[in-house]
């Protein structure tokens, strides 16, 4: 069994998170019941299988029909449903792309959440991108089982990038643009709707030593839902830049933080708060407008930090990397909730926020049909029992008139004799 850590804190609040790792195993991790209650491991789907390593990931968390989506090393892409992991669809990304190596695998992925235009009730979109650039918007057939799903649809392909390796990618809250980058690769960003380029970065200006640091982005996020201008950019020279498009191609605000890469950038509910995971396992908030240094979050992690991710509802992230720990934060005080070891490295964690609402929803249907079978049982035994009686008084009326016949014909015999 994993093993679970819990410190002094205030708890970990009621959730459910998702973790991804690098055998291809999904774990279901649930905090439920007690304030006091540590995560637990409650499901594993799939099977250890290097082969199918999880590279990117992408959630579609709502009440009703959610999805997710999960690009592997072997080229290949599951959408899945998030409540029992059954495979909805699969493609292969190998077999359309034409592209063997593993030098052009998947990194980037979306799942769109709203249908897009051509598609269908029964098909989801899908944002792919690979490591040499190759982005494709493709519309996947889905079905309730896997043996339904053809797993073809419409595909459009275009280059990101000319040369260089992509190493990052995000798509905004409106799902309208998209924004790419990697080594040798400055940042970009693309109009969804028409696959074209609206944007693209410049590179910035020598220090005071004349020194030209090279392209090198990690890691990029957009800063808040309402706005597709400024997006957050973490660099494998330990930088983190903050750009607007409607300002200037060079970043408007850029500083250090530690000295290892930026792995991991993820942004805040609040729109200027941004959290920070380096190499060095070192996890951080800071003001993105200031480049003012919050604090950090207490609690070594002591290995390089893979994923985070910020619970849109709890004031909770979700932390995990090469050490193979899932942590729970709080993000208020920064103090470490729990931590739940998962034997493998992991490589990302989602959160599954509607788990709740469809939980009740499921007892409440459950109540009522319990209350539906214990009504239609009290029915039926009250029919029984007026049955029986009538029986009962059916055969008691019976034998009263055998008996006075028998007198009847008793008198008779008498009155011959």
């Amino acid at each position: 069994m994993p093993r679970t850590t819990t410190v002094e804190s205030s708890g970990c609040p009621p959730l459910r998170a998702l973790t991804f790792d690098i055998l291809g195993l999904i774990k279901v991790i649930e905090a439920k019941g007690e304030q006091k209650e540590a995560p637990k491991v409650v499901e594993r789907w799939g099977e250890p299988d290097a082969s199918r390593c999880v590279f990117a990931t992408s959630l579609v968390d709502r009440e009703f029909d959610p999805l997710l989506g999960v690009a592997r090393r072997n080229g290949k892409i599951e959408v899945l449903s998030p409540v029992n992991g059954d495979v909805r669809a699969s493609i292969s990304i190998e077999s359309q792309n034409h592209t063997g190596s593993e030098d052009n695998s998947v990194v980037g992925l979306h799942l769109f959440g709203r249908e897009r235009l051509g598609s269908s009730s029964r098909s989801c979109t899908l944002l792919t991108c690979t490591s040499k650039g190759q982005a494709s918007m493709i519309c996947v057939k889905m079905s309730k089982s896997l043996e339904d799903s053809d797993g073809e649809g419409t595909q459009t392909t275009w280059n990101v990038c000319g040369s260089g390796s992509i190493l990052c990618s995000k798509v905004d809250a409106d799902e309208s643009f998209a924004l790419f980058g990697g080594q040798g690769v400055e940042i970009n960003v693309w109009d969804l709707n028409q696959c074209a380029k609206v944007w693209s970065a410049k590179s910035p200006v020598k220090n005071s030593l004349g020194i030209f640091t090279p392209t090198w982005f990690t890691s990029a996020t957009f800063l808040c839902k309402d706005d597709h201008r400024k997006f957050v950019a973490g660099t494998n020279s330990h930088q983190v830049r903050l750009y607007d498009i409607s300002a200037q191609r060079r970043p408007v605000v850029s500083f250090d933080f530690r000295e290892t890469p930026i792995k991991v950038v993820a942004e805040d509910v609040d729109g200027h708060t941004i959290h920070i995971g380096n190499g060095s396992g070192d996890l951080a908030s800071v003001d993105i407008r200031t480049g003012k240094l919050l604090g950090s979050f207490l609690g070594k992690c002591s290995g390089s930090i893979r994923s985070i991710v910020r619970h849109p509802e709890l004031p909770v992230i979700a932390s995990c990397g090469l050490d193979s720990y899932l942590r729970i934060w709080d993000v208020k005080s920064r103090q470490l909730l729990s931590a739940v070891f998962l034997k493998q490295h992991l490589s990302s964690v989602v959160f599954d926020t509607k788990f709740s609402t469809r939980g009740t929803s499921l007892a409440t249907s459950n109540k009522q049909q319990d209350t539906d079978e214990t009504l239609q049982t009290e029915e039926d035994e009250g029919k029984a029992v007026k049955r029986k009686k009538a029986l009962k008084e059916h055969s008691g009326s019976k034998k009263l008139k055998t008996k006075k016949k028998s007198k009847r014909l008793k008198g008779e015999s008498s009155d011959i004799a």
